[in-house]
């Protein structure tokens, strides 16, 4: 993918990405207010602002070091996790795994208004404008859809993980907890991996692991340019 290729990728998935992660960390701490949790409201993070959930290194840096340095094969990133003080919550455990909860739920439903405008855009005459929205309908349903698989994954702390310490019995939520400290380490082999796999293996195996939801994004979008 040669610099302007990967200019055009970059300009069609960034509002996606935005709307995507705003919305995911907005959710979150709303429902923690829901709950009893007024941290996130106090900080200003129930915030449609993107600016107020982007983190400079791990939203524009690091995806924008991996795009350059795979040749546009592979990104990762992540935003401003919003502060949640879970000893708030009316009942811990319960709301910690509806808080986290939160997050995925607002991707999905991004994913379903992106697959409304992208049901809009096919009905659009041909021309530079239809297939610029196409374009972007398409990323969007792509992007949300990945970020809520992602994000579901039952690693700490992703919500995943969150939803599972609190949904566990208390015994194995405990021992389960001790492995946040590892989260980290998850995160740093997978970015290295990424890298490996998408300059000497042409990205294969990262494609293979994402082949589900590729194929599920792809008879998604089929279902909804053919109905």
């Amino acid at each position: 993918m040669d610099v302007s290729q990967l200019a055009q990728t970059v300009a069609i998935y960034a509002l996606p990405v935005l709307f995507a992660i705003t919305l995911h960390e907005a959710a979150h701490g709303y429902v923690a207010r829901h709950f009893g949790d007024m941290t996130a409201f106090a900080q200003g993070r129930i915030s449609l602002d993107p600016v107020r959930h982007v983190e400079l290194m791990g939203t524009m840096i690091v995806p924008a070091l991996l795009l350059l340095a795979t040749g546009g094969k592979f990104a990762f990133g992540w935003a401003k996790p919003v502060p949640v003080n879970y000893s708030a919550l009316r009942k811990p455990r319960l709301h910690m795994a509806l808080v986290a909860a939160a997050g995925p739920v607002a991707n999905l439903a991004m994913l379903l208004v992106w697959a409304a405008v992208l049901r809009a855009g096919v009905e659009l005459p041909a021309g530079p404008a239809a297939e610029f929205l196409l374009r972007l309908a398409m990323a969007g349903v792509v992007v949300n859809l990945v970020i809520m698989a992602f994000n579901l994954l039952p690693i700490l702390p992703l919500d995943g993980g969150r939803i599972l310490v609190g949904i566990l019995p208390a015994p194995m939520a405990t021992v389960f907890g001790r492995t946040e400290a590892l989260g980290s380490y998850f995160f740093m082999a997978f970015a290295v991996f990424g890298i490996y796999d998408s300059t000497v293996n042409n990205g294969r195996f990262i494609a293979g692991l994402f082949q589900p939801l590729n194929q599920l994004a792809f008879e998604l979008l089929r279902a909804i340019a053919s109905s």
